[in-house]
């Protein structure tokens, strides 16, 4: 296991990564940018009277909304400040949502089963072909023995 606990190497050297570790860091962010984001935007539109932004509450769902790229309209910053707040999660909500939404379908449908399916099938190819050449050895050093025999009982 590597240090950082997002992957594992396998026998066959592929990355095998930790799913629900990066989902979970991934969630934990997406918090996180929604709460502070949703933060500075109410903080910026606070002192504004035409601002549809009335709570912090407010300032969540528009960054929720930004996030999702729904954008219902119903609120929105009319500050810089606000609008950069809003251009910053959109860009990295769809970079997050869209992450973890692949992990979560990864893991509902199991798409990376066939990768494992197919390492499990070259890990015992493998073995039949190292089991073969042994059998190959046991026969050629049969065909010699009875080579041998032959000449041994022609004399």
């Amino acid at each position: 296991m590597e240090k950082t606990n997002l992957y594992r190497v396998d026998d066959f050297g592929v990355k095998n990564y930790n799913y629900g570790f990066i989902g979970t860091i991934s969630l934990v962010l997406f918090l996180s940018l929604n709460l502070s984001l949703g933060y500075i935007t109410y903080q910026a539109e606070l002192g504004l009277t035409d601002s549809p932004v009335k709570s912090y509450a407010d300032a969540i769902w528009l960054m929720v909304m930004s996030s999702t790229t729904i954008g219902f309209g119903d609120v929105y910053p009319i500050s810089f400040i606000g609008r950069a707040s809003v251009f910053i999660m959109f860009i990295l909500g769809i970079g997050l949502l869209g992450g973890m939404g692949a992990v979560f379908v990864n893991k509902i449908f199991g798409f990376a089963d066939t990768n494992i399916k197919n390492r499990e099938l070259r890990m015992q190819n493998s073995q039949i072909i190292a089991q073969n050449t042994e059998i190959n050895k046991k026969l050629l050093a049969l065909e010699e023995k009875l080579e041998a025999l032959t000449k041994a009982l022609n004399k």
